[in-house]
């Protein structure tokens, strides 16, 4: 059965008149006749009952009228989605990123995303660098938020912000009440570095930092993530090297200061595989720059 055929046979049974169900369709009344009487020799039943002052729908009619509805409303709504999906109004999206980006720029950035792409189902998991690499590598996440970036040949990257470093202190120590801390002064203390593994890693930014300014930490407390570290800092465990950024986010029992001493600074770069041209993924790498321009952040 066509479904042109489907169609006409919907406009006579809703309008219940030929002429009027023609001038719908915007076709002459004589191929609507025809059509009309090749669908009903095809199924071999009466689909109206034809009088000169009315048309009214057989029995069978009604039968077909209730299916044609719910099949042209069915093949409607698949054409639509097919065209959301397809142009990145609709879908999903899987986004991977380092903790520490959960206190900066990143929950904006995802804001803006959903304001202008409200339709994508956005899934979102928080991973060190290494799991990222290998989750975009597998294919198990369509974005990689990094810091500061992941290097490899196959991946896309936008970069995101920049930021400065500073100190994550506990608030009860001598450090804390100083406006800005030396960075030299802090040798005897404990550091808490992250990621425990793979290595090198964040952890050995900070120890390059340390030696920067001529000593060797007396102590190092070593932890897999940034939430472990802020934690062990917050019950006075040690002092933590994090991004400006995560001060925005106040912790119990944590003082943040800025620190004098050799500060590379650190970034967030968002990262595709090359050869994934979903128009979601696009979207997103274009909101990322558009939102990075507008605020300024590289």
């Amino acid at each position: 059965m066509e479904l042109k055929r489907l169609k006409y046979f919907l406009a006579v049974a809703e309008e219940l008149h030929f002429g009027r169900a023609a001038t719908r369709l915007e076709i002459a009344q004589p191929p609507l006749s025809r059509q009309i009487a090749a669908l009903e020799a095809e199924l071999g039943v009466q689909l109206f009952d034809r009088s000169r002052s009315q048309i009214r729908l057989t029995q069978a009619g009604g039968v077909l009228q209730s299916h044609a509805r719910q099949i042209l409303a069915r093949l409607d709504a698949a054409y639509r989605e097919t065209r959301e999906i397809g142009s990145g109004a609709g879908g999903h999206l899987r986004i991977g990123f380092v903790g520490s980006a959960s206190h900066g720029v990143l929950p904006a950035l995802i804001k803006s995303y959903r304001a202008a792409h409200p339709g994508v189902e956005l899934a979102l998991q928080a991973l060190n660098n290494a799991a990222l690499h290998s989750a975009l590598v597998e294919r198990e996440i369509d974005i990689a938020v990094a810091r500061p970036e992941l290097k490899d040949e196959e991946f896309r990257r936008e970069l995101l912000c920049r930021e400065p470093l500073i100190l994550a202190l506990p608030d009860n120590c001598t450090q804390a009440e100083q406006p800005v801390v030396r960075m030299s002064d802090l040798a005897q203390e404990t550091f808490v570095l992250y990621p425990t593994r793979p290595r090198p890693s964040y952890a050995d930014t900070v120890l390059g930092i340390c030696e920067r300014e001529g000593f060797t930490p007396r102590a190092v407390d070593m932890v897999q993530d940034f939430q472990s570290a802020i934690s062990l800092v917050s019950v006075g465990a040690g002092i933590a090297v994090v991004p400006e950024s995560v001060q925005h986010t106040q912790r119990p029992g944590v003082t943040y200061r800025p620190y004098a001493g050799h500060n590379p600074g650190t970034a967030l770069s968002v990262h595709a595989r090359r050869d994934n041209r979903a128009p979601q993924v696009i979207n997103f790498l274009d909101e990322t720059r558009s939102y990075a321009r507008t605020h300024h952040l590289t």
